[in-house]
C-alpha cells in the first residue's frame, strides 16, 4: 500500500513538473514576438484556388496594456483601413464609406480582412496561457531542429474556440515551428508554420508564417514580417477612435 501511494505521489509530482515546464516553454516561445510594445510592417497574401491577393499593413501592438492598431497601406484601394484592438473588443474603420463597426460575437469566428485567420485570433492574441493547460508529450524533429510536441487543451469554462492544440517548438531557441488547431470534436481545422528565421531589432524571429486551411483545401495565408521594433514608446492617441477615423 505504502509503494503504491508513494508511486501515484512520484507520478503527480512528475506530470506537475512536466506541466510547468510546458507552460514555461509556451511563455518563452510567445515572448519571441512580444515586447512591452512592437511596431511594425507586415505583407499579407491570400491564395485561394481561384484568386491571391496581396495586403501591406503597418501596425502598432501595447502587449502590456493589451491593444493594437492595424492599418492598411496596399493596395490603394483598400489603403487606410484600420482596426482597433482593446483586450477582447475589435472595430474596423473602412475608409470608402468612413464607418466604423464593432465585430460583434457572432463575427469573431469569421475571416479576418478575407484570410484564414480568424477576428477571434486577433481579439483573443494574449490569452494562450489564460485559457489552456499544456503538457509536454514528446520531442520530434521538424525541419532539423530538435522541438518539444506540446498538447494545450482549454481550462474549465474558458471560452475558446479550439477543442485542442499541438505547438512544435525549438529547443534550441524557443521559437515555434508548427501550430495544429483542432475543433472540439478532435478535427483538424487548420495548421501554421512558421520559417525563414532572420535577426530583427536584435531578436531571432521567423518571419514568414503560413496558415493552411484543412477545411478549404488549396486555402492559405502567408504573413511576412518585413520591419518590427520591440519596446519604443507609443502615445496613447494611437489606441483611439480618433485615431482609428483618421482619414489617413
Amino acid at each position: 500500500m505504502k509503494r503504491s501511494t508513494l508511486a501515484v505521489a512520484v507520478f503527480l509530482l512528475a506530470t506537475s513538473a512536466m506541466s510547468q515546464t510546458a507552460e514555461e516553454i509556451i511563455t518563452q516561445s510567445e515572448n519571441v514576438f512580444k515586447g512591452k510594445t512592437s511596431i511594425g510592417t507586415y505583407e499579407m497574401k491570400v491564395v485561394t484556388p481561384e484568386y491571391s491577393r496581396e495586403m501591406k499593413m503597418d501596425y502598432w501592438w501595447d502587449d502590456e496594456n493589451d491593444r493594437a492598431l492595424i492599418k492598411t497601406i496596399a493596395p490603394k484601394k483598400e489603403a487606410g483601413n484600420k482596426w482597433l484592438k482593446i483586450g477582447n473588443e475589435m472595430w474596423n474603420y473602412l475608409k470608402t464609406t468612413e464607418t466604423t463597426i464593432k465585430i460583434p460575437p457572432s463575427m469573431m469566428l469569421q475571416s479576418w480582412n478575407g484570410s484564414d485567420f480568424t477576428n477571434d485570433d486577433l481579439a483573443r492574441e494574449s490569452s494562450l496561457n489564460d485559457d489552456y493547460t499544456h503538457v509536454v508529450i514528446s520531442e520530434e524533429e521538424i525541419n532539423g531542429a530538435a522541438c518539444w510536441k506540446i498538447v494545450s487543451t482549454p481550462k474549465p469554462n474558458a471560452a475558446v474556440v479550439w477543442g485542442k492544440l499541438y505547438t512544435w517548438v525549438r529547443k534550441e531557441d524557443f521559437l515555434p515551428a508548427v501550430t495544429q488547431f483542432y475543433d472540439e470534436k478532435g478535427k483538424l481545422v487548420r495548421y501554421m508554420t512558421y520559417s525563414e528565421i532572420q535577426t530583427l531589432d536584435g531578436r531571432k524571429v521567423p518571419t514568414k508564417w503560413s496558415m493552411y486551411n484543412k477545411v478549404k483545401p488549396g486555402h492559405r495565408t502567408e504573413f511576412y514580417v518585413r520591419e518590427i521594433k520591440f519596446d519604443r514608446n507609443i502615445s496613447d492617441r494611437i489606441f483611439s477612435f480618433r485615431e482609428l477615423e483618421r482619414g489617413n
